[in-house]
């Protein structure tokens, strides 16, 4: 028969086994809960929850609930959060190759922006890795356009616009175009917008429907700029914690997040212009004025990025035009 010892001792070990199996992450992202990048992460945790058998749980944190979208890459490499989301262009200061995705008119579509993401990899994988970070997935957003508070013909109709930058590319737009940039996060750009701290920005349709720019805006002009990636990463150290099983998982969650992903925004980024519509913009096509502005902007820009970043962009950027 168990003595009282043996059974209190047997008890504890019982109580403890499910939290010495059971691993539970956080991962912070910035958009909205029904923003279609948060959706795919709480899929992703989901997936990874069942396929672990319980053993690994992630709660996703969206709306720059836990991190601002600047500080999220910072908490995955500190290992203050295990995993995170990143709109990657966010941190090209800290190197040029994560700016690649937002050279204006490099990769337009979503054909080309999946041919740049696979030559561009390898480059953006092996940074992240020396700073103890893995890739898990990466998904595209809509194609960038210029949202207004007025007609814009040209790019000189954008001078002296108070004009909202997220990343090294959309501030030097500015300075090329006369405008004065103004740095602002998706989560900050509703209170932007409605305070009157900047009346241009460019950004998807969806960033635009999330902050209800119709409040505020006139005109979008589908210019097709470019289209950025959000990578979600995750603590190497974390993810080498987990045992092999957990780690597959993962890794078969990423796969399908990022193939869902993808085929998400393919379908979804029409939906958002109609919604603009549907709400008063004006959505229009750029004039052919104003294309060879923003086309000349581009060329500006693409040279720029290739002084910075030297042979390896240029590697990068060849390998990928010849795919």
């Amino acid at each position: 028969m168990m003595n009282r010892r043996s059974f209190l001792k047997a008890g504890t070990l019982a109580s403890l086994a499910p939290a010495a199996t059971q691993t539970k992450w956080n991962l912070p992202g910035a958009y909205p809960a029904d923003n279609p990048h948060s959706e795919n992460l709480v899929a992703f945790a989901r997936d990874v929850e069942q396929a672990s058998g319980g053993k690994l749980q992630i709660t996703v944190h969206p709306a720059a609930s836990l991190f601002k979208a600047p500080e999220i890459k910072r908490a995955v490499q500190t290992g203050q959060a295990q995993a995170g989301e990143v709109l990657i262009s966010v941190h090209e200061n800290e190197d040029p190759m994560f700016g690649i995705d937002v050279i204006p008119f490099l990769a337009t579509s979503y054909d080309q922006s999946r041919k740049l993401w696979a030559a561009s990899r390898a480059a953006i994988e092996k940074k992240l890795a020396a700073q103890n970070i893995m890739v898990l997935f990466a998904v595209p957003w809509g194609p960038q356009g210029i949202y207004a508070k007025k007609e814009i013909s040209s790019v000189d109709d954008m001078k002296g616009l108070k004009w909202r930058a997220y990343n090294v590319g959309t501030a030097r737009i500015a300075d090329l175009v006369g405008a004065q940039p103004v740095t602002i996060q998706a989560a900050e750009l509703p209170q932007a917008l409605a305070t009157g701290v900047v009346n241009a920005f460019m950004t998807s349709g969806a960033t635009g429907y999330d902050s209800k720019a119709w409040e505020t805006m006139s005109h979008f002009y589908d210019v097709q700029a470019w289209i950025p990636k959000n990578l979600t990463i995750v603590n190497k150290a974390a993810f080498d914690a987990l045992d092999q099983p957990t780690q597959d998982a993962v890794r078969k969650a990423a796969a399908a997040a990022e193939t869902r992903g993808w085929k998400v925004w393919e379908g979804k980024s029409q939906w958002y212009l109609d919604q603009l519509k549907a709400r008063g913009m004006k959505v229009l096509p750029p004039s052919d004025t104003l294309k060879a502005g923003m086309q000349k902007v581009g060329e500006q820009l693409t040279a720029d990025w290739v002084k910075k970043a030297g042979t390896d962009g240029q590697a990068v950027i060849d390998a990928y035009r010849k795919m």
